[in-house]
């Protein structure tokens, strides 16, 4: 993907952003159970046993009812870029509320205003290559997302299961790379202290090569999702 500087005028949810970023960071900072991954250039923080293996198995089920091939926001400009399977999962299991809660209450950020908890199989072979959460506010796309919550502010991923070999979501231009671990979460933070998105969190989920590799990822915005 072709890198060009957001302006900050192009980022209006951007004092939000900064805000927030601050109070998950101290939040997290007190919190001696959370890892957060040696880097200076993005936020990245590891919490390992966040769920247990009967949620685990249970979510897994969820993904496996209703996951389909993967769509991006501009899939006809990046045709194979995601191969993988994904869907929302049921929004009513007692065991995702519970998830979500434990989120929310982690991070301190509203339930409201994260989405839709997805989930995303990985058979061998299936990636997500090189992409930022966050949107790119230049593109068409963007009209749509400022209705719906603005900008996103923090990413929850959890593993779901140990792959067997590959499979490790990478962060090519800060050299890190995470290996799946069954029921640990992975935070980042997708901008800066200031607000603005951070190119540096650009992560891919690299090709399984054994097994079968299972997530869900919950995105926080920096306004009421909806």
């Amino acid at each position: 993907m072709a890198e060009a500087k957001q302006t900050h005028s192009s980022s209006p949810d951007r004092k939000t952003l900064a805000r927030l970023g601050e109070s998950v960071r101290s939040r997290l900072a007190r919190d001696p159970g959370i890892y957060r991954v040696p880097v200076d250039a993005a936020e990245i923080y590891a919490v390992g046993g966040f769920l247990d293996a009967h949620e685990c198995a249970h979510v897994i089920r969820l993904i496996d009812a209703v996951a389909r091939p993967s769509e991006l926001v501009r899939d006809e400009a990046y045709k194979n870029y995601r191969t993988s399977f994904s869907g929302d999962v049921d929004q009513a299991d007692p065991v995702v509320k519970a998830i979500e809660r434990r989120l929310s209450d982690l991070i301190g950020i509203d339930l409201s205003w994260g989405e839709t908890v997805q989930g995303q199989r990985y058979y061998p072979g299936q990636e997500f290559k090189e992409h930022c959460d966050w949107f790119d506010t230049r593109q068409p796309y963007w009209e749509d997302e400022l209705r719906r919550g603005g900008q996103r502010s923090w990413t929850a991923m959890v593993y779901l299961n140990t792959v067997e070999e590959g499979g490790t979501t990478d962060f090519p231009r800060i050299e890190v790379s995470i290996p799946p671990q069954a029921g640990a979460l992975l935070l980042w933070n997708n901008n800066l202290p200031d607000g603005t998105v951070n190119w540096d969190t650009m992560h891919a989920a690299l090709p399984v090569v054994r097994g079968v590799k299972y997530v869900i990822t919950k995105w926080f915005r920096g306004r009421p999702w909806g």
